[in-house]
């Protein structure tokens, strides 16, 4: 069904799509699904051409890229076949058989092409341990079957944050001409045209397009380095599967697995605990509070409780600081508190800047007062004698020469240094007008929580053996002469610091690096 016409340049390939062309929901769809892939760095459809644009990493192949496309094409099929009252009428080229299932495709992204049913929504934190594996059909011992975790991915989907569907290119470079600044300068552009002043026309649209060009070189830049970024961190996880501890990719956690964790591992979904051994939790990513919470598996009493009043319950995006426990999960993707939120952010309106509520100002006060002043050139040359014909093209001209054409250029020049500056400080803006608002801040509010500070903590005093010791710029001094190592209280309470700890110290570019509690990483590292 779907054929490659374009593949001469290694990680880029263009297809034609059958049903594509003048369908706005396969277009969606596409996009939308496509672009959920993390071996997908870019996704355009077009509805004019029914051709599609893919941008992949180099790991795949064309026909690995035309098979996901495929299968999406079939699904949208299926969905008319089915009589599905949303859709919008079924485009004759989709109805011809049925293509294969992509066999190429890994479990996930196989899956992936399947809309993920809805997740059940109920008070996991009121339900008794048992109740919650007896739902899920688990157990502590076994965990689910390789059986039940396809069925599960195929019912749910993987476990995927929902993700903005980024800009396309040609929508960035739009975008630079929607101010009204622009407007009027293409609006004088088009009077020069008319008036006979082509050259005029042409030295307008020229700074039109320079200043078009700036912005979208800074914005896309922006663009693909955040979209970059989603690729860097991929978290794995310890599960247990038929009796047995597998370390897996977050990415296929599903409904009902039953999820070791451990101090330093990343929660990847909600979950129901089952069994905590002085388990803590930093939820200050969900919560705001800083401090890591101590966790339980008792059931909780009443309505309402809020997110984090749930002591039986971890979430996604948490990180475990101490102790061992074992979880079921509850809800993945979407479906987790966390993906709550990021649909949420996902719905809000982009407000207007600052910046762009002044150029809207000054360009309707320019708009007024330049109408104003050639319509009264305008009659006075009327009433003087002169032809309407000669007129009209002076008022034209006047208009014309009264937009200035540097404004736009000025201020989108202005915004990509901005940018440019910010990035050396290694703050990434998505949007030009954005610099302009963060510069107009003037005084940051925030709570007590202190969850923008490093997160370290430094021993300064030691006491033991009655004695007082100082720890300054990693110098240890006793109150005495004597070495403080000789004091055999301290050399013990060193030893208990490091071996009643759970703090791991591994390797990072040449140094030694600690992963832990901020406390145990103050302990390991004073010894």
């Amino acid at each position: 069904m779907v054929e490659a016409i374009h593949t001469a340049v290694a990680g880029r390939a263009r297809y034609r799509v059958p049903g594509l062309r003048r369908s706005e929901s396969l277009k969606r769809l596409l996009e939308s699904r496509l672009g959920r892939i993390k071996a997908i760095s870019r996704v355009s459809a077009n509805p004019l051409t029914g051709n599609l644009l893919v941008c992949y990493n180099t790991d795949n192949t064309p026909e690995t890229i035309a098979s996901l496309i495929t299968g999406i094409v079939t699904e949208y099929q299926n969905n008319f076949v089915q009589g599905d009252p949303h859709q919008e009428a079924a485009p004759p080229a989709l109805r011809p058989e049925a293509s294969p299932e992509p066999s190429s495709l890994g479990l996930g992204l196989k899956y992936l092409l399947a809309g993920a049913a809805e997740q059940p929504q109920e008070p996991w934190h009121l339900w008794e341990p048992e109740a919650v594996l007896a739902r899920w059909e688990t157990s502590t011992n076994k965990g689910l079957t390789s059986l039940q975790v396809a069925n599960n991915l195929k019912t749910y989907g993987p476990n995927l944050l929902p993700e903005s569907e980024p800009r396309s290119g040609w929508e960035i470079f739009f975008d630079q001409f929607k101010s009204l600044p622009v407007a009027l300068l293409g609006a004088a552009a088009g009077l020069s045209v008319v008036t006979g002043g082509l050259v005029d026309a042409i030295l307008i649209m020229g700074v039109v397009v320079i200043n078009a060009a700036i912005g979208y070189k800074t914005e896309a830049e922006s663009e693909k380095i955040i979209r970059s970024l989603q690729t860097l961190v991929r978290p794995v996880t310890l599960v247990m599967r038929e009796g047995t501890l597998e370390e897996i990719s977050a990415e296929e956690v599903v409904p009902g697995e039953l999820v070791l964790l451990r101090p330093g591992s990343y929660v990847p979904a909600d979950a129901r605990l089952v069994s905590a051994h002085h388990l803590s939790v930093d939820e200050s990513a969900l919560t705001g509070e800083s401090l890591p919470v101590l966790k339980s598996t008792q059931a909780l009493q009443g309505d309402n409780i809020p997110l984090a009043d749930r002591l039986n319950m971890v979430f996604m995006g948490t990180l475990v600081t101490g102790g061992e426990g074992l979880a079921v999960v509850i809800a993945t993707g979407s479906f987790t508190e966390i993906g709550l939120i990021q649909t949420l952010v996902g719905e809000a309106a982009t407000p207007e800047t600052p910046l762009e509520r002044q150029l809207s100002v000054v360009g309707d006060q320019l708009v007024v007062v330049c109408c104003s002043v050639c319509g009264v050139v305008f009659v006075i040359g009327l009433w003087r004698g002169f032809s309407f014909l000669t007129m009209l093209r002076n008022a034209i001209c006047l208009a014309a020469a009264a937009v200035p054409e540097g404004l736009p250029a000025a201020a989108t020049t202005t915004l990509a240094l901005g940018i440019r500056d910010m990035r050396h400080h290694h703050v990434l803006i998505r949007r030009l007008n954005a610099v302009e608002t963060l510069g107009s801040v003037q005084t940051v509010c925030l709570d007590k929580t202190g969850t923008i500070t490093r997160n370290q903590m430094t021993v300064v005093q030691i006491n033991a053996g009655m004695q007082t010791f100082r720890v300054e710029n990693g110098h240890l001094s006793g109150p005495e002469d004597l070495p403080p190592l000789s004091y055999r209280e301290l050399k013990q309470l060193l030893e208990v610091s490091v071996l009643c700890n759970e703090t791991e110290i591994y390797r990072d570019n040449g140094t030694y690096a600690l992963r832990g509690t901020p406390t145990e990483n103050a302990l390991v590292e004073l010894a």
